[in-house]
């Protein structure tokens, strides 16, 4: 063997051994770690700083309510009701809509201010105006999707393409899930899924982190019991012997990721089979909290025990909880349309802000609310009002946030966001701020580029002034 002919050689021979030495024990630390991720893809992840919340309840209103009965109170539509659209607006150069001969249409319910913070709120709503200060409602909300499918597509995934993961599935692939028994993130809609599971997809990330469709009665998942002619003994030795085969199939296969996510939710399911009819099984539940949700009161009912599930789904650790109002798609009797539409939802999400308030978990969850776009300042059809995704509402709750608070505005008319515009992917942007995640660093690679929920764009400066200090 050569021998070193001096110090520095053998520094430099030393040093090339103890590199190797570091390099062997990082690769052998992220083995570790992938074999961890690949046993339990959703084991607990700790955020990339502090958050102000750790889950989310994203109350989706499909089909679009208007902004202008809701939380953007216009008096110029009540004194122009009738007219056409002042000449600025009418040369808006917009196919969609047309503007030539439109006539503005008025509000069609009244608005007075709540709360010590004076927020301008429908009377559509209210038991929710009674949380007026516990609210941060957003008057600038925009995009240019003119259509639902598209439109509910970006604001799900942040992009108007297929096949990107939903805002739910990315927080899951950041964060996991802080439950053993249940999915980290459910999806629940009081009708259908419109665009189906496209609304909660896990996309092109692993299949693991895809929403899971929940029932409020009857079964709560699909296929989910166990057969009455197999018992918990031996369900759960064909599920080990199951389990052995996809590990061996899948250590020839490393990059088929619906393996990991078959044998997580094979084992989860296991786990569900008990805890699942427990979450959906509120006869536990004290008749002044039923009453609370607005669960006897029939048009209340069903979106009432959504929203007392997604509060016991947060108690249980489940990440992203996904309510889903249909239909608020109001091309004629707006006044009808968002009437009926109102009184399912109203009592119920009030009910479980303060259930969630009464029992600390407010500050952890955040709320928001929102629909795929606003609705047009002027007349179609009998007193309706066509889609209009240039200036809308939303608002968000809990999580940390600064209540009574109103951030950014249409103009006059409410047609066009003109102050502290907030685009879907700055919404995005923010919610992951709150929850501790980086929205840049947030990314999946996938067809010859990193990916993210906020695609190339989204700031998380709305946060800064949503937080309290």
């Amino acid at each position: 063997m050569t021998g070193f002919t001096n110090r520095r050689d053998f520094m430099c021979h030393g040093s090339s051994g103890f590199s190797a030495l570091v390099l062997g024990n990082l690769l052998a630390a992220e083995s570790r770690a992938a074999e961890q991720n690949a046993l339990n893809p959703l084991a607990p992840r700790p955020p990339h700083v502090p958050g102000t919340a750790k889950s989310v309840i994203f109350l989706f209103m499909q089909g679009g309510p208007s902004h202008l009965e809701t939380f953007d109170y216009k008096p110029a539509l009540q004194k122009y009701d009738g007219q056409l659209l002042p000449e600025s607006l009418r040369d808006f150069d917009l196919a969609q809509i047309n503007t030539a001969d439109a006539q503005v249409m008025a509000p069609q319910f009244s608005f007075r201010k709540h709360g010590e913070s004076g927020q301008e709120i429908s009377s559509l709503f209210p038991e929710l105006s009674r949380h007026a200060d516990r609210i941060a409602i957003i008057r600038s909300m925009y995009h240019d999707l003119f259509i639902h499918g598209s439109a509910m597509i970006l604001m799900h995934s942040g992009t108007r393409l297929l096949g990107h993961p939903s805002a739910g599935a990315w927080v899951t692939y950041g964060l996991g899930c802080e439950s053993d028994n249940l999915p980290s993130y459910i999806a629940m809609t009081d009708s259908v899924f419109r665009n189906g599971a496209s609304m909660y997809t896990s996309g092109f990330l692993p299949a693991v982190y895809q929403g899971t469709a929940m029932r409020s009665e009857g079964v709560p998942i699909q296929n989910l019991q166990r057969g009455t002619n197999v018992s918990a003994t031996e369900q759960r030795l064909l599920l080990d012997q199951i389990n052995a085969w996809n590990h061996e199939h899948r250590r020839n296969r490393p990059a088929d990721s619906r393996l990991d996510a078959r044998i997580s939710n094979y084992e989860l399911a296991f786990r569900m089979q008990t805890a699942a009819p427990e979450l959906i099984d509120l006869s536990e539940e004290t008749q002044a909290t039923r009453a609370l949700y607005g669960i006897e009161n029939g048009p209340s009912a069903q979106f009432g025990k959504m929203c007392l599930m997604s509060r016991r789904m947060v108690e249980r650790g489940v990440r992203y909880v996904q309510l889903i109002s249909s239909d608020w798609d109001a091309h004629g009797d707006c006044k009808g349309n968002h009437a009926a539409q109102a009184q399912k939802i109203d009592q119920p999400i009030a009910g479980l802000i303060t259930d969630l308030e009464q029992r600390g978990l407010l500050e952890s969850t955040l709320l928001v609310w929102i629909g795929e776009f606003g609705r047009t300042p002027i007349r179609q059809g009998s007193n309706g009002r066509d889609h209009h995704p240039y200036g809308f509402s939303a608002w968000l709750a809990g999580g940390g946030i600064t209540g009574g608070t109103t951030i950014g505005s249409t103009d006059d008319f409410g047609f066009n966001a003109v102050e502290d515009k907030v685009h879907v992917n700055d919404l995005h942007a923010t919610m992951l701020g709150l929850l501790g995640i980086d929205h840049e660093r947030l990314s999946y690679y996938f067809e010859g580029r990193e990916h993210r929920l906020t695609d190339v764009g989204g700031t998380n400066n709305l946060a800064a002034r949503l937080v309290r200090r």
